[in-house]
């Protein structure tokens, strides 16, 4: 409970320190909102007012301040451009996102798990050795890339999946998982790719301690050996990459977004950065930013369950 206790307290001072970062970027780039959304051709009246209005015109600490309280009560402001209320189009946004990281993350665990595993225990085979090359080709392949062959081969050439788009869960779920399809592949083979690496990593450090020889001289077959006492141990360090990877595909999915017109976070990012939004970019990057922490605290306090040596100390 203490670790829990710490953990949750070290989310919300980054989550702060976050929110200061965020805003203090956005706040010294070049360009006024109010001029953006008035034209070239404003008055400096009409700017002044609009300033007023938009709250722009007071101190930048007097800004954080009355941004941070709005944050509290999840009032992330209204939009510069179309006077929108922030909060409801970030939470459409995030449950479309979270859906593309999540089927990403499921295609490169089950891709990984097996291939990683395969590698090692083949590893001075040809098998084993076409695998790691198979891995290390699909590190080097980009996932907007990885996008662009699936798009060609399974939508313009065989015609079997929506080239983009998207359909809601609660109008079609069929047609919902079809436009999901390609955008999780495009992401999950990437990071699946990544992920082999440190598997196949992780599992051949396991075949070489003791307590393996030990099952094996014990007359446990060496598969048995294995899954029974390897793939724990192993699974210890793999934990660690799979939080790095769920925040990477968090973030990845901002440019995958793109390719497949998928409205997501990355989407309404690019929108508003378009736009010149600049305190809908503030929300949307902050709630990536508190996505990647809350994961990060997630897969610690998994590491520190999955190996019971952390829980002794």
């Amino acid at each position: 409970m203490r670790f829990f206790l710490r953990k949750i307290a070290g989310l919300l001072v980054s989550a702060v320190v976050a929110s200061f970062v965020v805003f203090a970027f956005l706040a010294v780039l070049p360009g006024d909102p109010a001029e953006v959304a008035l034209g070239t051709n404003a008055t400096p009246d009409a700017v002044a007012a609009l300033r007023h209005e938009f709250g722009t015109d007071r101190p930048l600490v007097v800004q954080y301040l009355d941004w941070g309280r709005g944050l509290l009560h999840g009032d992330f402001g209204t939009s510069y451009v179309t006077h929108d209320l922030i909060g409801p189009r970030i939470t459409d946004r995030l449950g479309v996102t979270c859906w593309l990281a999540a089927g990403g993350m499921l295609v490169a665990v089950l891709l990984a798990l097996p291939a990683g595993v395969l590698a090692a225990a083949w590893h001075r085979r040809a098998a084993g050795t076409v695998l790691s090359a198979l891995s290390q080709a699909g590190i080097a392949v980009p996932a907007f890339l990885a996008g662009i062959l699936l798009v060609y081969v399974f939508a313009v050439r065989a015609g079997a999946l929506p080239a983009g788009g998207y359909t809601p869960l609660a109008d079609d779920p069929g047609e919902w998982a079809r436009h999901l399809v390609l955008p999780c592949l495009s992401l999950g083979l990437v990071q699946g790719a990544v992920l082999t690496r440190y598997v196949r990593s992780a599992v051949l450090t396991v075949l070489h301690q003791d307590f393996l020889r030990t099952a094996r001289a014990k007359g446990r077959r060496r598969r048995a050996a294995l899954w029974r006492h390897g793939l724990p141990n192993a699974a210890v360090p793999v934990l660690t990459v799979l939080g790095l990877q769920l925040s990477t595909l968090l973030v990845g999915a901002v440019v995958v977004e793109r390719v497949f017109v998928v409205p997501g976070l990355g989407d309404l990012l690019l929108q508003g950065v378009a736009d010149r939004d600049l305190l809908l970019v503030q929300g949307v990057v902050l709630v990536l930013v508190v996505a990647v922490l809350v994961v990060n605290v997630l897969t610690d306090l998994l590491y520190h369950l999955a190996d019971p040596r952390l829980r002794s100390r």
